[in-house]
């Protein structure tokens, strides 16, 4: 337990620090040469980094669309329960989300409008690791299916001879997607930011993945002329403002639904209520033994702290410090703190919000900003599929009475050629007259 007001600016400092994340010079050098060699080579480069990183000794890139069609089969009624609530619910909340242009007259004569387009092809990257994901395939996937994407490409590593998950294929299918790659880690990237024989070239690429994964993210975006990324990428992370009054096992049970993502994950508990902080650490110990990745918890717990506050304002002063990617208020009446949140990718209310609702099916999207860019990054929305410009529309008698503000600010600039640009259709104007 850290009090914080006993502590040194120092040591407050280090208790919001996160673990370190690799994204070394040896990484770098790795996905430039995966990059390149995808750009070169194509398909082939990714087949053979099927067999070199992911053990395949037959591997495919197109999942064939009788197989996308026949997933639902494979599934039990129980998950296909699940997948389908959760998709309509991601769907539902986000369908609401959906843009509408503006067009207004700015003065007499001046008529300017705000247009939204979807970004024409989109690729999604949904992680392999131990575990399928139909969840990251839902919570991107019905955002490109809402937008109207023309391309949607959603590439997926495979391992050994195992067959791709048919939740992540049944998943796909509610959102539309027919062309999934069996492809991971940088080499995917390069191949939907170059395009192969296989893989379409995308405008903009989403989803999590390991530091590869991030840094090859970030290396097309910086290199590929056109190409995005949807936001910086780190471990996951939750923070918890409990109050004295707040459930200690639900606590644990909270701080532990993030420590099993990752060792470099990050968990912070900032309560005002020393015995609540004690018996929180004692359901730790009891709930830690029952999990399946205990070891990867216990590594994550020693980056993370539980820290006594004097009052529940001063947690709020501290988790806007911290700008967690998940903010959970254990707290007898949220209501009057609302507007003291700031930095928190997403919050959630109440004893009975638990993280898990949002990570998999509340209806909110689990694709957040980490590593503190809560504080000028936004969760994944759907606008994050558009793009919006601008149109504007000018008349005779507009323009004559506008050039009054564009050829002084023209002039001040030393732009002669933009004064010119309107000064020579004024003459025009004058001479019909």
């Amino acid at each position: 337990m850290l009090r914080w007001n006993e502590e040194s600016s120092q040591a407050q400092a280090a208790a919001l620090t996160r673990p370190a994340v690799s994204a070394s010079a040896k990484v770098e050098a790795i996905c430039k040469t995966i990059l390149a060699k995808v750009k070169e080579q194509g398909d082939e480069a990714l087949l053979d980094m099927a067999k070199e990183f992911d053990n395949r000794a037959n591997p495919r890139l197109r999942v064939p669309l009788d197989e996308i069609n026949a997933s639902e089969q494979a599934l039990s009624a129980e998950l296909k329960y699940a997948i389908d609530t959760a998709y309509a619910n991601v769907k539902c909340f986000h369908e609401a989300q959906l843009p509408k242009g503006i067009k207004l007259s700015t003065q007499p004569g001046v008529v300017c409008e705000l247009k939204y387009q979807a970004i024409e092809a989109v690729g999604i990257y949904v992680p392999g690791g131990s575990a399928p994901l139909p969840s990251s395939v839902i919570m991107q996937g019905v955002l490109a299916q809402l937008s109207g994407a023309k391309t949607v490409v959603l590439a997926t590593p495979v391992q050994g001879d195992k067959a791709i998950n048919p939740a992540i294929l049944y998943a796909a299918k509610l959102c539309g997607i027919t062309t999934l790659i069996e492809s991971g880690g940088a080499g995917a990237i390069a191949a939907m930011a170059y395009g192969t024989e296989s893989v379409p070239k995308v405008n903009k690429i989403f989803g999590p993945g390991n530091s590869f994964v991030t840094m090859a993210k970030q290396l097309v975006a910086q290199t590929v002329p056109g190409m995005a990324i949807d936001m910086p990428a780190g471990p996951s992370e939750v923070l918890v403002i409990a109050d004295e009054r707040a459930n200690p096992e639900f606590i644990a049970a909270d701080l532990l639904s993030q420590a099993e993502h990752g060792a470099d994950s990050q968990v912070i508990l900032l309560c005002n209520s020393e015995s609540i902080i004690e018996q929180t650490q004692q359901a730790l110990t009891r709930q830690l033994a029952k999990l399946s990745r205990k070891e990867t918890a216990e590594q994550a717990l020693a980056n993370s702290s539980l820290i006594l506050v004097d009052s529940i304002a001063q947690a709020f002063d501290v988790s806007a410090q911290y700008g967690p990617e998940h903010l959970i208020l254990q707290l007898a009446d949220s209501t009057p703190y609302l507007d003291k949140v700031k930095n928190a990718g997403s919050v959630f209310v109440g004893d009975y919000t638990p993280e898990s609702a949002g990570d998999y099916a509340s209806g909110t999207n689990h694709v957040l900003p980490t590593y503190g860019y809560s504080a000028s990054y936004s969760s994944l929305n759907l606008l994050d599929f558009f793009r919006t410009y601008t149109v504007q529309t000018i008349t005779k008698s507009g323009l004559t009475q506008l050039s009054k503000a564009i050829l002084p600010l023209a002039n001040a600039e030393g732009l002669d050629a933009h004064a010119n640009a309107v000064s020579i259709r004024l003459e025009a104007i004058k001479n019909e007259q």
